[in-house]
Order: C-alpha cells, then sequence, then structure tokens
C-alpha cells in the first residue's frame, strides 16, 4: 500500500503543482487572472467526466499497467509544462494532464477499496484521503518554494523527474487480481444516482469541493492584493492549512465516534466549514493563514467521512459508486476554480465569500436530509 499512497501524493501534487504560481504565470504570458485559473479548470473537467470515459478501458486492462502508462505520460507532459513558451501550451499540457488524472484517481480509490479488509474500509479510505491532502500540500508547497529559489520551470523539471521514477517503482505493483472496475452502463449509473442517500452525499460533496477549489484558486490573488510581500514561496506556506487536513481525515473514523455517528461528523464538519469560510472576508495575511487550518481541518473532514461512509454502502460496485463521487467532487472543483473570477472582478473578495457560504450551507442542508434515510434504513447498491 505504501507505493499506491506514493502514487497518490504524486498524482496530487500534478494536479495542484501550478497554482502557487498563478500569479508569476499570468505576469509572464501576459494573461488575466481570469485566463490564468484556466490551468486549474481545465484539469478538473476531465475528472468530473471520469465514470463516463474510463470504466471501459479499466475493466478491460489490468488496472497496474494503467498506471504505469499514465505516469509515464504524465511525467512527460511535466517536462513540456516546464519548457513550454507559450500559454496556449499550457493549456494543452493541463487538459492532456486532466485527462490522465481520472484514470489515476478512480483506480487508485478503488484499489485501496477492494484491498480492505472487511470493517477497514472507512479507516483505510481515510489513509488514502490523507495521501490526497498531502499530495495537494507537497505539490502547492514544492513549486512555490522551488520556484522561489530557482524558478517557476525548475518545479516541473522535478516532479517530471519524480513521476516518471513512480512510474517505474510501479512495475514492482502486485496485479490487482480479483480488482475490476465498474463498467459506466447507463442503467447502473442511473441505479446509483436514484438512491437518494447517495444522491444528497454526491451533490453534498459537489458544494463542498466548489467552495474549496474556489479558495485555493483565488487565495494567491488575495494574498497579493493584501499584501506586498505575497511572494511564490508565502503563497505556498498559505497552504500549510492542509496539514491539518491530513489530522482531520486519519481521525475522521474516530471522530465519527464521537460525535455519534457519520452524519452527525459530516454536520459539524459543515457547520465549521460555514464559519471558516466567512473568516476568509477578514483583510489580514495572519487571520487568513491561521483560518486555512480550520478550513482545510473541516473540508478534509467531511471528505474523508463521506467517502469512507459510501464504500461501506457501495456493495460490489465500488467502481461505479467511486468514479460518480469523484466525478461530482471535481465537477465542483471544475465549477468552483473559474466561476469565482467574474465575481471577484466585480464584487471584490467579499463577494466570492458569500457566494462561497451559499454553496456550503446548500451542502450543510443537503447533509442534514439525510437523516431520513438513515430512519428508513441503508442497504448496499445491488444487494451485495
Amino acid at each position: 500500500m505504501r507505493l499506491i499512497f506514493f502514487a497518490t501524493l504524486l498524482t496530487l501534487s500534478t494536479l495542484y503543482a501550478p497554482q502557487p504560481l498563478l500569479p508569476v504565470l499570468a505576469a509572464e504570458f501576459g494573461v488575466s487572472r481570469d485566463a490564468i485559473a484556466l490551468l486549474t479548470t481545465l484539469t478538473f473537467i476531465p475528472l468530473a467526466l471520469a465514470p463516463l470515459g474510463y470504466g471501459y478501458l479499466l475493466e478491460a486492462v489490468e488496472p497496474r499497467r494503467v498506471l504505469r502508462v499514465c505516469f509515464l505520460l504524465l511525467g512527460l507532459s511535466a517536462f513540456v509544462f516546464a519548457v513550454s513558451g507559450s500559454y496556449a501550451l499550457l493549456l494543452a499540457v493541463r487538459l492532456f494532464q486532466g485527462m490522465l488524472v481520472p484514470a489515476l484517481l478512480t483506480s487508485l480509490m478503488t484499489y485501496v477499496s477492494r484491498r480492505s479488509q472487511s470493517g477497514e474500509v472507512q479507516r483505510t479510505m481515510a489513509a488514502y484521503i490523507a495521501a490526497t491532502i498531502l499530495g495537494g500540500f507537497l505539490g502547492r508547497l514544492c513549486s512555490g518554494a522551488i520556484a522561489g529559489w530557482l524558478h517557476w520551470r525548475a518545479s516541473f523539471w522535478l516532479l517530471g523527474a519524480s513521476l516518471l521514477l513512480c512510474a517505474v517503482l510501479l512495475g514492482r505493483l502486485p496485479p490487482a487480481g480479483g480488482l475490476a472496475l465498474t463498467r459506466p452502463r447507463a442503467r447502473l449509473v442511473l441505479d446509483v444516482l436514484r438512491n437518494g442517500f447517495f444522491l444528497r452525499i454526491y451533490l453534498a460533496v459537489f458544494c463542498l469541493f466548489l467552495a474549496f477549489a474556489a479558495v485555493m484558486n483565488f487565495i494567491p490573488f488575495r494574498l497579493t492584493d493584501i499584501s506586498r510581500h505575497a511572494d511564490e514561496f508565502r503563497i505556498g506556506l498559505m497552504y500549510s492549512g492542509y496539514l491539518m487536513g491530513v489530522v482531520t481525515s486519519l481521525s475522521a473514523v474516530r471522530l465519527a465516534r464521537r460525535f455519534g455517528g457519520e452524519l452527525p461528523a459530516l454536520l459539524v464538519g459543515f457547520s465549521v466549514y460555514c464559519v471558516a469560510i466567512l473568516l476568509l472576508s477578514v483583510p489580514r495575511v495572519a487571520v487568513l493563514f491561521a483560518d486555512m487550518f480550520l478550513f482545510c481541518g473541516a473540508m478534509f473532514l467531511v471528505h474523508a467521512t463521506a467517502s469512507g461512509w459510501l464504500n461501506r454502502f457501495a456493495g460490489s460496485h465500488k467502481g461505479m459508486v467511486n468514479g460518480l463521487y469523484i466525478a461530482f467532487y471535481y465537477g465542483g472543483g471544475a465549477l468552483g476554480s473559474s466561476a469565482p473570477g467574474p465575481v471577484y472582478s466585480r464584487f471584490g473578495w467579499n463577494g466570492v465569500i458569500v457566494m462561497l457560504a451559499v454553496f456550503a450551507l446548500v451542502g450543510l442542508l443537503l447533509t442534514l436530509s439525510c437523516r431520513r434515510f438513515l430512519r428508513q434504513g441503508l442497504s448496499p447498491v445491488g444487494g451485495s
């Protein structure tokens, strides 16, 4: 499992490495704040379509082979990003990377779930979520630090080398054996989405990650607006709140027990999330830095609890349930990484905060509405 978690870390690092560099990239390539945000949005869009395009491939091809090929291509694409001389090529590379990441995340998430022993699914999924959090944090921090010390291009040379190393190491991964991701038949997709409990959780995490992606994508510009000392390294440090996400995700099972179950844990997480979003309106760097710990901690408590909870009721269709979870999660990210741009330009940062608080509140209400499904009793998808 260590190699799987290392691969997960690198996958998320690739996804988020450009974020702390957005102001620098916008200045170097002469594009607007809204336009440079597309470097994140373009990678999220394919992730929102993951279960519709990759299920056939992942059922026909051994997952280990898919992982090795995807990491090889990701590594090469990072090198192309590093030498790019035009904004259009940057966008093309990010779109290409976005087409590879869904296959990786769906394979990795379901591999972890299927390899988990009975009764350990939620705990193992929490560890997987912690690996995704650490990858997101290190990807941002390292790219910002390397760019500050050397050059932004050096960040992607190092990332590319790490991805190629991972492709080689994945040759040691044992065959998945009985692992088979579910082919995205329309009927099975509809069966999952007709389940009111699953649909509400999917929509809640859509709202959750929409707000999160918006803050992560536009916080660099907020920092440059309120502080003249906001260089690449300091912007990268702003993502240190991710470390609290590691703590809450690894503690998700224990916290759920302490709160009295998964639903109360989700409600507490969403409530704190709403408060943290409102605190982001304070125009002081120190307050923003501290609040990012609260913001990330609450977000990843919800994420780890929701993903583990869904897998407990996924039955024999973990591939489809996880694929749809990824689709809704990153669908929210695709919208959140770009939609606040026009709001920011017209209404300022506080306008963005109001918009995100509304989405977080909708997520809270959707989660609260799951209570009636618990009273009725939940059964696995497909009855197995």
